[in-house]
């Protein structure tokens, strides 16, 4: 190769050359042997990653065996099938078809003038059709061996009938909790995920921002600083149940007349205990929030330091050069944070199970002051039961997890490329 200096040729003619020739060579070799080993670590965990996705997605979809209590055939009238009948025929059926005190239990939750057609048809499917699962098969055997699965469910379970179904579809993302895998859904569960997220953002993101500023910008060096910062970084890696025993001791039983909404008059009979979504969201925020201040720091200390002192140069203050110059430059660093806080956030169980989520609710969360259970927890709660279609259903309240989580995230890496400033 040609040097654009003669100097350097003369030098690289010397006798220095043989030395670092061989140096060179090595550090080549030891920079090879590291890009393998990085690609292969990247390639295990894509592969792992892979497979926990084929697992989700194959218990998701794929055959089932239905049976039903009711042949809904049966339940025709004058020819017209079921799924064709007005309201006022369905409520008939239904009211002949279930007990009088099971018909008054549903008139008591929800009047039949107020139900529309549709609820009333869902009715009559869950309390007189009654339709159950005999067998389920995943989305690769329902694929690859269709023909299989058909013989196998027309010799073991002659009386059911095999269909495809999505076990994700808009009847289960819209429906409550229920111990009817049929008709189970996590609206419930999402709502309450959305209301403590919503929590958490709000307090533990100007708090987490406000404390790195001022540890970057206003505090000394001194002996406290340096404790309080070393403090901050240990309690990012303290485990999360021992976050849900402090929730436990301050939130619930301490300021359990704020928590559970007593001191403004909005508490419940049963959220009186300070088992709410404000519990849940606090512990949380005590969760992620040295994730934020520490990552926050990282941002707000990129920052030139010719930037401040550009602004110090035309007359601005320490926080005019803060507000106007630091923060904006240093969001995307801060938004990078609030992401792993939201990512963490919405995956814990641990803490939230100490502080009393309802594994079972079928109720929509109202209000910070209402009872709650959130998506990891109903998913633990249907991997744990023993039917087998419970497993599917958990499946796809995965997919919805993390369609949720993605979605959320997305949101925040569009505000920090928006806001993303380059420095040359």
């Amino acid at each position: 190769s040609s040097f654009a200096r003669p100097g350097l040729a003369r030098i690289f003619k010397s006798g220095v050359p043989a030395e670092f020739s061989a140096n060179l060579s090595g550090r080549h070799h030891a920079a090879r042997s590291w890009s393998v080993v990085f690609f292969l670590s990247t390639s295990i965990g894509i592969v792992f990653l892979g497979l926990l996705m084929y697992n989700v997605i194959t218990q998701s979809f794929g055959y089932v065996a239905m049976e039903t209590t009711i042949d809904p055939d049966t339940l025709a009238v004058n020819g017209v099938p079921l799924e064709e009948l007005g309201k006022d025929e369905l409520v008939l059926i239904l009211q002949e078809n279930v007990s009088a005190g099971r018909f008054r239990q549903l008139e008591r939750e929800t009047p039949m003038a107020e139900r529309d057609r549709q609820e009333v048809y869902g009715l009559i499917w869950q309390n007189v059709v009654e339709p159950s699962v005999a067998a389920t098969w995943s989305l690769m055997d329902s694929l690859l061996h269709a023909d299989t699965v058909q013989t196998e469910a027309a010799a073991q379970y002659p009386q059911a009938e095999l269909i495809f179904r999505s076990w994700l579809n808009a009847d289960f993302i819209g429906s409550p909790q229920s111990s009817n895998p049929l008709a189970a859904g996590v609206r419930t569960a999402a709502l309450g995920s959305l209301w403590t997220i919503l929590i958490t953002l709000l307090v533990a993101f100007p708090l987490g921002v406000g404390a790195a500023i001022y540890l970057e910008e206003y505090a000394s060096d001194t002996w406290l600083n340096r404790q309080i910062e070393t403090n901050i970084n240990n309690l990012a890696g303290v485990p999360s149940i021992i976050y849900g025993m402090l929730g436990l001791a301050i939130f619930v039983r301490v300021l359990e007349p704020i928590t559970s909404g007593a001191v403004f008059g909005l508490s419940d009979p049963t959220t009186a205990n300070g088992r709410t979504i404000l519990s849940a969201g606090l512990t949380l925020v005590l969760l992620v929030l040295p994730l934020i201040i520490i990552n926050a720091q990282q941002a707000i200390r990129a920052v030139p330091n010719s930037l401040r002192q550009a602004s110090y140069g035309i007359g601005a203050t320490q926080w005019q050069t803060i507000w106007y110059h630091v923060l904006p430059s240093a969001i995307p660093g801060i938004l990078t944070g609030a992401i792993l806080a939201i990512s963490r956030a919405m995956g814990e169980t641990a803490p939230l199970v100490v502080i009393g989520a309802a594994t079972y609710i079928s109720f929509d969360p109202n209000g910070p002051f209402s009872k709650f259970t959130t998506l990891p927890i109903q998913i633990y709660q249907w991997v744990a039961r023993p039917q087998g279609e419970f497993r599917n259903i958990a499946a796809a309240a995965i997919i919805a997890l993390m369609v949720l989580l993605l979605s959320l995230n997305a949101v925040a890496i569009y505000l920090r490329n928006r806001f993303q400033r380059r420095f040359s």
